[in-house]
Order: C-alpha cells, then structure tokens, then sequence
C-alpha cells in the first residue's frame, strides 16, 4: 500500500475526523488518480486511508478513519447499503430524493439521485472514478434499481484531472422522468437538465414557501432564477393569484408553463420572462411594480470562499432591489448556494441589503437544504444551501 506523509502539524484536521487532505500539507507520497493510500502523520503514524488526486488541491479525500477497514468492494456495499437504508427512514415526500450525498454518508465525490425508477450519479473525484463499475452495481443491488444515468460534466471533474462523461451506464430508455413532490407533479430530463436533472435539495423549502403564500395570503409573487418553476406551482398550490417567472433559459421557462397546466393551474396566472434578473429587477422598479412575495435562488456566486467578496456583493446587490420591489408585509425567500458563503456572512448580506433598501425585515424562517442533503459535524464545508425568509415590515 503506498503511503501519503504529512508534514508536521497538518494532522491536526484529519484527528477531528475531516475528510480532505490539501496539497500543501502534504511532504511526501505520490500514486495513481484514484489509488487508496495509508495517509500518516509526520512520526509515521496511521491517519486514514484515503483516494490519491494528483492533479486536484484535495490531494486525498479520506474513505475511513479505521485502521483495520479495508478499501475494497465490500467497503462500498457497507456505505452504499447504510445511505440508502437512511434515507428510507427520513420523512422524504417525494419520488425524487438524494441516496448518495458525498462526504456526508463517507462517499467524497459521489452524488447520487434517484428519480423514481431511475437513478442519475455524479462521480466528480478521482476516487469515485476508479469504482465506478463497483459502485454502479452497488447502487443497483441497493435500489432494485435497472437504469443509471451518469452526469459526471460537473466542473469539480477538471479539478480532479478527469474529463466529463455522461450517458447510461446500466440500462437505456428516455431520460425524461416525472416525480411526485408534496402534493404536486413535475418533470426533469436527466440527460440535459441542472446537476442530475434537478433542484431535489429546495423541495423542502418549495413545500414552506406554499404554506407561507397560504398563511399570508401573499397574491403577486416574483419568481427569480425560476429555472423549471418549482417555486411557481409551489406559490400557486399555496393560493398565489399570479407567479411571475425569470430565467435567462427559453427552455426552462417552456417548462415553468407545462408544469402550471401538470397542476391543474390555469395558465394565465403564470407569466413568464427570459431576462436578466437582475435587468428584470431595476426595470420593475421603473415601472413603480411591486410585489407580495420574492424568491431569491440564484446560482453559484461564490464556488471558494476566495470568490466571497466579490459574491457578497453580487447577492447584496439583488437583494435591495428585492427589498425595494417587495409591498409592506412582503416576503423574501432568499438564498444562497455558494460553498463559499457561509450561513452566517449571507444573514450579514441580507441585512445590509435591507438597510440600503431601506427596509425593515423580520426572519420568520431559516432555510437549509432538504434532509437527504445532510451536513456532517466533521465537514461543514457541506452545507451549500442556506436561505432565509423575510417578512418586510410596513
């Protein structure tokens, strides 16, 4: 088994059970992309067992803190079995739902989606991609799944030295799906659509956002960065008289309207526009429009933390114009998937947002992503998806 050294000092993070090992803790060791390696202390001591990236600045994503475990494909079946066996005891309302988050369930770079009868998988580490074949028929074992979709064209893929791949990797067939989420329908193709096919990790907040709608009696909302409309049906199965949807995407719009008329809404209170939001937004405010509830879901600002400042400054930017958009009594459900933001910098952005506006907010709600997205104690770089709802007060 070749070996990874550290340099003195750097063991520090992996003691508190942290899965990646950087570069530049790094004082000897090489091996193929992929290849397990025992990662040692300085002294020489046993650390992890880990998957060797040479071409990433995670130089090694730790499988397991056990000395005695063994890297094989039994390993995978015990983590593959023990993922979905949580998931199966989770309150998930949904036929699309997350079995494989990563690190969180001891899987670094593996994602894996389950859309009804079809599963869609991100291999984005080295790791992950050196078992795939094991993996891919775990997965099956695990689910009694047939089909598997791979979407491996993340941009993490060219950090790790591999090209992107997709296709079927078991079983053939379309590749449009349509789950049932709460008590609605939608679609997703996961040949061609965002991450595996879709947003799973907002279908808890989807569901608060239509009790809110329904509790405030909230008539006008605005949709921004609408993508397929989840948040749309959810306003209007909340009670919202008219949803207007943005998107910079055609087809994603054409998708927001089939997903209104999937519902048994009537198409005339969705209207949709393909436009720049944050254009769409400075344009409204000429008009003197407002509105009785924002969504706020853009996407990734910030990828590193080294991208914060200049994030926090795009994510403030929108959020005083939605402020100023928003009637008194408005809510704002605003959020951030940027890795680099944290939960708390975002509530920092958001409140200077309101008092440049100016207005005055009260948070009646902190949002997170969907309980199959866990975040692990070990690794808080985990929790992307942060959000907050926002009532502006009159």
């Amino acid at each position: 088994m070749k070996s990874v050294r550290l340099l003195p000092g750097k063991e520090r993070s992996l003691h508190r059970r942290h899965p990646w090992v950087f570069a530049g803790s790094v004082a000897r060791g090489k091996a193929d992309p992929g290849e397990t390696v025992r990662v040692e202390a300085a002294d020489g001591s046993f650390l992890a067992w880990g998957a060797f990236s040479p071409s990433s600045g995670i130089r090694v994503r730790v499988w397991s803190f056990d000395e005695a475990e063994r890297i094989d494909a039994a390993f995978f079946q015990r983590r593959i079995t023990r993922a979905v066996a949580l998931r199966a005891r989770l309150p998930i309302r949904s036929t699309g739902q997350r079995l494989v988050h990563g690190e969180a369930d001891g899987l670094p770079g593996l994602v894996v989606d389950r859309y009804a009868d079809l599963l869609s998988v991100q291999f984005g580490s080295a790791g992950s991609e050196r078992w795939k074949s094991v993996i891919t028929d775990n997965l099956l074992a695990a689910t009694g799944v047939t089909r598997l979709y791979e979407r491996s064209d993340a941009q993490v893929r060219e950090l790790e030295g591999l090209p992107p791949q997709t296709g079927w990797l078991r079983g053939e067939g379309s590749t449009q799906v349509q789950i049932a989420e709460h008590q609605w329908q939608l679609t997703l193709d996961v040949a061609h659509g965002h991450k595996t096919g879709f947003y799973l990790d907002q279908r808890d907040n989807r569901a608060a956002f239509a009790r809110w709608v329904q509790q405030l009696a909230l008539k006008d909302v605005l949709n921004c960065y609408c993508y397929t409309g989840g948040f749309t049906v959810a306003a209007l199965a909340g009670g919202a008289a008219h949803v207007t949807s943005v998107d910079s995407s055609g087809p994603a719009l054409e998708k927001v309207q089939a997903h209104v008329q999937l519902n048994g809404f009537d198409t005339a209170a969705s209207t949709c526009h393909d436009a720049d939001v944050n254009g769409f937004l400075r344009a409204s405010l000429e008009t003197g429009r407002r509105f009785d509830a924002i969504v706020l879901d853009p996407p990734k600002f910030a990828p590193t933390a080294a991208h914060a400042e200049r994030a926090a400054r795009a994510y403030k930017d929108i959020n005083r114009l939605a402020f100023k958009l928003l009637a008194p009594g408005g809510l704002l459900f605003t959020f951030s998937c940027s890795g680099g933001i944290s939960a708390d910098l975002f509530h920092k952005i958001v409140a200077g947002a309101a008092a440049d506006a100016p207005a005055d907010g009260a948070i009646l709600q902190r949002l997170e992503g969907a309980c199959d997205h866990p975040t692990t104690m070990e690794f808080p770089e985990g929790e992307y998806l942060k959000g907050l709802a926002v009532l502006k007060q009159a």
